[in-house]
């Protein structure tokens, strides 16, 4: 759950005294269980999740489990609630990530429903314990696009078969993977309140960005100080870590948020272009983890820039709405 906002700046302080001073020195991760057990460690303690996202991507002892540490704090963040187990997001299906392409349905049965469907590119995979599974719900008079609704289900539910895809060309330590829903029971208690393209669907890429990249710089800084990088980089890459664990709690759906958002991405960009010159100087098996995974930052890129535009061009319309009405810029 969240920290107390009184205590936010505090977290923050001790967070990059911590990632700065600590011997950065991560334990070896030799499987999963170990990288949760790990990721456990490092966040305890009531912290709000950007605060989590740098402690457990300095924990780390590769990309891909920061990643994966960003990925769980980001899910935890999205739906409210503590990360006390290992979750998957499940929105993509055969035709894509948007919402006329989500073709699993939520059928109504009594007094809950029925899953039926598949999804694709769950994160974590067979490895996850609850799925949060986007779904359409039956169309009424007069709807525009789909109705849809987020519901959380245990992993084991009777129903549920969870297939691991074949390992991805980077981070292949996080499986991915394709589930299928055949007549899952779905309780009522289980679908979360609101919209679930407004409030869950939309948001998720932005809040997901903004953490998992908290956490892969966190490990970024990790890998520099034990690679003796300029103390110099170290710093920018710490303050550009700390803009997307801030920007984590602002709201997702602000264009500002969003242009604030792709000025970090574009300025990670150069941070990683500029670090290049200090590859050579990281010993070789952390070396080749991330010169095989650093791809991982440029997925779904379109996207970004798409979102980036739509914010520019939205923030504008509305600066010059207001000037029109008298109202002025101030």
């Amino acid at each position: 759950m969240r920290a107390s906002r009184d205590r936010f700046p505090v977290d923050f302080a001790l967070a990059f005294d911590h990632l700065l001073a600590a011997t950065p020195e991560p334990a070896p991760l030799r499987s999963l269980e170990d990288w949760w057990a790990g990721h456990r460690r490092a966040t305890a303690g009531g912290h709000p999740p950007g605060v989590r996202a740098l402690l457990a991507g300095f924990a780390a002892d590769r990309p891909g489990y920061a990643f994966a540490s960003g990925l769980q704090e980001a899910l935890a963040l999205l739906i409210g609630d503590a990360p006390d187990r290992r979750r998957a997001f499940c929105a993509t299906e055969e035709g894509g990530a948007h919402p006329r392409a989500i073709q699993t349905e939520l059928i109504p049965d009594g007094d809950g429903w029925h899953l039926q469907g598949e999804k694709r590119w769950l994160s974590l995979g067979s490895f996850a314990e609850e799925l949060l599974v986007v779904a359409r719900l039956p169309a009424e008079p007069g709807d525009e696009r789909p109705r849809l609704a987020l519901v959380r289900v245990p992993a084991e539910r009777a129903g549920i078969a969870v297939t691991d895809m074949p390992p991805t060309p980077f981070i292949p330590e996080v499986p991915h993977a394709v589930a299928t829903f055949d007549a899952v029971v779905i309780r009522r208690s289980e679908r979360l309140p609101g919209d679930g393209y407004a409030r869950y669907f939309k948001p998720f890429r932005t809040v997901e960005d903004c953490l998992v990249h908290t956490a892969l710089l966190a490990w970024m800084i990790q890998a520099g100080r034990r690679a003796r990088w300029p103390e110099e980089h170290v710093e920018a890459v710490a303050t550009v870590a700390l803009g997307f664990a801030c920007l984590a709690e602002a709201d997702p759906t602000s264009h500002g948020v969003h242009r604030l958002l792709g000025g970090l991405l574009a300025r990670t960009a150069e941070l990683v272009q500029k670090g290049e010159d200090y590859e050579a100087l990281l010993e070789s098996e952390t070396r080749a983890r991330w010169i095989r995974d650093r791809p991982l930052l440029k997925v779904a890129e379109r996207a970004r820039v798409r979102r980036l535009e739509v914010a520019r061009t939205r923030a504008l319309g509305s600066r010059w709405a207001r000037q029109s009405d008298g109202a002025g810029v101030r």
